[in-house]
């Protein structure tokens, strides 16, 4: 059952799509409003009570005993105790005695204490009295997140050759760098489907255009590519130079279609191209006209994009000069938010006529950037794009995906990934992923490896790293052989992991789960958290540990234990309980629940080359049920489902 209660005048955020019954103030359960402080819910928790959610937070799968800032900022150096990130996801599950969900609709500042000073009570306080928060009770914890996926809508759908392997480096700067990276790739045997292209391919990293000195004919060169089964992803920031004769930017200011300053004209900050002005996202004709400015990559045959710098990222601004590090206030817990001030020296117009502060909405921006983006893809192509985003709210996720932001090359950061996916996951946010490697810092040869094993699970998989750190494609290590296992591991596992992804998508379920979520009766398998579920049969028990040459890994059931090397998949029947798994950095390991089946397909150097229909079955069970259509199609539903039956055995 799903509730919502309206306080004040609330700003239209368009994270709920579907209609949910309002309810009088005094019917509200499990919260009660503070006296004094009319923004602050409280609830008690009990202490054997867990706490899920909140999305792009730090911190484990178990939110307890910590207090999260939900206002969106670009820190780079990613800090076990930094209190928000790059998204704002105000959802969250009590799973107690009477399991319950809650979405704090607003855009403005929230911080959630989820029993930080240990006497059992979790308080959220809105900076703004202008909200919704809708109550989901379910049966389960489990229940509680699908219900809410059923009211925020679809998630978003890429295409199929957006699940296979992406390389990037901020610092690939032309054609023939971009052509180096895809030769060692097929020269390596190490499966590629995209490149990602930085800002360096940008003219004077301005928006919308390209360096015709260092990519003397884009169209042509994506197209070549393209034959090659590779494709080329270029990033979009959100701010647009200033800069008369861009056309660009002449409409924008000639139509009022840019945030305003104080004195009532066009704000002016600086990020990468020099002062910009920032689009004003939060109107209609605004996300139009700027989803339209797409045309510019479509016309050149470009199908995929990630917007970046958008909470938004700002280096200086026409009212102050800070530099490029971030300006944090460490004395106030409540305050950690880089750039406050910039964020209330410019304004948006809302399409209902009232004007607010970037601050007092901020946690909207690179949602409707990416609400923009992909409505401006949808009308522009005929088939599916790829779409992936830095900063987010929560119904971005039907127009595009996320990636974590600028993580860095350390064990922590890859544990951060695994407890990170169940929680965006919650959130309406199916295809993510983090910059695999890490984005900052030096990747080891250990960590990498360990760190592909993972996100070869994970929808987005991408490579990614700085200019100025070690290079991290697979074929610059020792022994690439190994990177090209464990990344062909994700493409013999794709028939899997596309229909469990689609099938997951368009029932508005989940598709990496905390294991609890699975076996809610099982009182240990509650408490892992280094432990996911990928799709309805498969669990996984990454190595997050350095020097690590095994796990001890927990069965909440019997399962299949299919362990794939260079050789191919092997499969052992395992009991329940604990049991030590050894694991050498060119193999993993996965499980698969008792009574089910896979579908594995073959080798494949692309996307382009798999047949998604041409699988062998693993698993205990006598059936499955597999996704499958053409990789591209809009026309997407369960009626595209075959199923598998297991040959007798002779």
């Amino acid at each position: 059952m799903i509730s919502q209660f309206v306080y004040g005048h609330p700003v239209e955020t368009y994270a709920v799509v579907e209609d949910v019954p309002v309810l009088g103030h005094e019917q509200l359960r499990h919260f009660t409003r503070k006296k004094g402080s009319p923004q602050a819910f409280s609830c008690p928790l009990r202490e054997e009570d867990i706490v899920y959610g909140l999305g792009e937070t730090m911190r484990g799968i178990n939110k307890r005993g910590y207090r999260y800032i939900s206002f969106n900022y670009d820190d780079p150096i990613h800090r076990d105790d930094m209190p928000s990130m790059y998204g704002a996801h105000n959802f969250l599950v009590v799973d107690g005695a009477e399991p319950f969900g809650a979405f704090f609709d607003t855009p403005a500042k929230v911080v959630f204490d989820v029993d930080s000073k240990g006497d059992g009570v979790l308080t959220v306080f809105c900076e703004s009295q202008d909200l919704r928060l809708y109550l989901v009770e379910g049966k389960t914890a489990y229940d509680t997140a699908r219900q809410f996926l059923g009211i925020i809508g679809r998630s978003f759908l890429p295409p199929l050759w957006a699940f296979g392997y992406g390389q990037s480096r901020w610092g690939y700067k032309t054609e023939r760098d971009v052509s180096r990276v895809a030769d060692k790739h097929r020269e390596a045997g190490i499966p590629l489907d995209y490149i990602c292209m930085d800002i360096d391919y940008m003219d004077r990293y301005i928006d919308f255009t390209v360096n015709e000195r260092r990519f003397p004919d884009l169209a042509g060169y994506a197209a070549r590519m393209k034959e090659r089964g590779l494709r080329l992803v270029p990033i979009v920031d959100a701010g647009i130079k200033i800069e008369p004769g861009n056309p660009v930017y002449d409409e924008g200011v000639q139509k009022g279609y840019f945030c305003l300053n104080h004195e009532g004209t066009c704000y002016r900050a600086e990020v990468w191209p020099g002062m910009t002005h920032f689009p004003d996202f939060l109107r209609e004709e605004v996300r139009q006209w700027f989803g339209d400015q797409y045309k510019f990559y479509t016309d050149r045959g470009l199908e995929g994009f990630w917007n970046d710098m958008n909470e938004p990222a700002i280096f200086s601004s026409e009212y102050r000069t800070q530099g490029t590090e971030p300006d944090l206030d460490h004395g106030d817990p409540d305050q950690p938010e880089r750039h406050t001030a910039d964020f209330k020296d410019f304004f948006h117009r809302l399409d209902d006529g009232r004007e607010k502060s970037n601050y007092e909405v901020h946690n909207l921006f690179g949602g409707m950037m990416t609400r923009a983006s992909g409505q401006g893809l949808d009308r522009l192509l005929d088939k599916r794009y790829l779409l992936f985003s830095r900063s987010s709210y929560i119904g971005a996720h039907r127009f595009g995906g996320i990636w974590t932001g600028d993580n860095a090359s350390t064990w922590e950061m890859l544990r951060q990934n695994v407890y990170h996916m169940p929680s965006l996951n919650m959130c309406g946010f199916l295809y993510s992923g983090a910059d695999t490697g890490g984005f900052g810092g030096n990747a080891t040869r250990e960590l990498l490896l360990r760190w592909l094993a993972f996100s070869a699970f994970t929808p987005l998989m991408r490579n990614h790293t700085c200019i100025h750190t070690r290079h991290q494609e697979c074929y610059r290590f020792r022994n690439p052989e190994d990177f090209k296992t464990i990344v062909s591991l994700r493409y013999r596992l794709l028939p899997y992991l596309y229909s469990e992804f689609m099938k997951a998508a368009l029932r508005q379920d989940m598709f990496i789960r905390p294991l609890a979520f699975d076996f809610p009766e099982d009182r240990k398998a509650r408490d892992i958290e280094d432990q996911l579920m990928v799709g309805e049969s498969v669990m996984i028990a990454p190595i997050v540990e350095q020097g690590a040459k095994g796990r001890i890994v927990y069965l909440p059931e019997p399962m299949t234990e299919v362990r794939y090397s260079r050789e191919g998949f092997s499969c052992t029947e395992a009991d329940a309980g604990e049991r030590t798994v050894m694991v050498p950095l060119n193999q993993a390991v996965f499980y698969i629940r008792r009574g089910k089946l896979i579908p594995v397909g073959g080798a494949a150097s692309c996307t382009a080359e798999l047949d998604l229909s041409d699988v062998e079955l693993l698993g205990s069970g006598d059936a499955c049920e597999q996704y499958i259509d053409d990789g591209f199609t809009k026309d997407c539903s369960l009626d595209r489902c075959v199923v598998h039956r297991k040959k007798a055995e002779a």
